[in-house]
């Protein structure tokens, strides 16, 4: 049994399978991409979304091209089911394929390398695509879409932004979360400051940005920003459990996530605003901070081990 606070017993739950189920031809589109895993789970109308990267387990240009191609496909797809009678999709899940790690943040290869041939529209257009994949979760693309996170490793800068951007987050015990852009005098510009602020305080987002600090998904869950604490190992199972208690009050749940979009309304402009004073920041980084976005970068190179 799953709790919001505190410690949880998971039951024994395994994902329902239904091997004789007919596909959907939009999602058979997406078994040409590379860096994306996406699946239906038709049992429980459900869009499975795993990270794969083929280089380096961060937000690189082509894993954030194909986040958008699905982004951008789901309205057609969607319509295309009810025309067929096919149930609707309810739940889009973003997790990932390598053991460890959810996400390692933005490409900081590509950063340093702009960076240093003052490349700003190579680092503007890529920042203005991160905010768009932030945009269409926190708005569940304008679907009747529950946005979940399933966490099982390191979400670290645009990673936990990108977390941060879904409903819920579900996160095992030994993720890490954390913003190490303050390491290499930046700020994480892709919405960390708009979502944290409105589901905490200004105060804490500063002192999260600013810090480096590493958190535990313990303290996250108890301040909140996850939903859902397992075991590790047993995080699809805390998933599936998640979401036969969602269902039970699915029509209040998805009420209240309706009512914090309109409370606390995140604009596309407001966060293209703030991602434009990134962009400003990073240009200006001195040779001694690119130095330490480097030696980040080659850490982060390292972590690239697929599952």
């Amino acid at each position: 049994m799953l709790s919001h606070r505190g410690a949880i017993r998971l039951a024994t739950v395994q994902p329902d399978t239904q091997t004789d189920a007919p596909r959907r031809p939009w999602v058979e589109s997406f078994r040409s991409l590379r860096e994306l895993e996406v699946d239906v789970d038709p049992v429980h109308g459900m869009l499975f979304q795993r990270m794969k990267p083929i280089t380096r387990p961060s937000l690189t240009r082509n894993l954030i091209s194909e986040l958008l191609h699905v982004i951008r496909a789901l309205p057609a797809g969607y319509a295309e089911d009810a025309e067929t009678g096919r149930p609707a999709l309810k739940y889009m899940v973003l997790a990932s394929k390598v053991p460890g790690i959810f996400q390692t943040g933005g490409d900081l290869t590509l950063f340093t390398d702009a960076i240093a041939r003052g490349e700003r529209e190579t680092m503007r257009r890529y920042a203005h695509d991160c905010i768009d994949i932030v945009h269409a979760y926190l708005h569940a693309i304008d679907l009747p879409l529950h946005m979940i996170a399933l966490v099982q490793g390191d979400a670290l800068g645009g990673g936990w932004e990108g977390a941060l951007a879904n409903d819920v987050i579900i996160a095992e015990r030994s993720a890490k979360f954390a913003f190490p852009e303050s390491l290499f005098n930046l700020f994480p510009g892709m919405g960390a400051y708009s979502m944290i602020s409105r589901r905490l305080s200004a105060a804490q987002a500063e002192e999260m940005m600013l810090s480096g600090r590493i958190y535990t998904a313990e303290e996250m869950h108890k301040l909140g920003l996850v939903a859902v604490l397992a075991e590790d190992g047993q995080g699809e199972a805390a998933l599936y459990d998640y979401i036969r208690q969602y269902e039970r009050q699915s029509v209040a749940r998805q009420s209240i996530f309706k009512a914090r979009r309109l409370a606390n309304p995140v604009t596309r402009e407001e966060l293209i605003q703030i991602v434009n004073v990134w962009v400003d920041a990073a240009m200006s980084l001195t040779p001694a901070d690119v130095r330490k976005m480097q030696r980040l970068a080659s850490a982060q190179a390292r972590r690239n081990t697929r599952g």
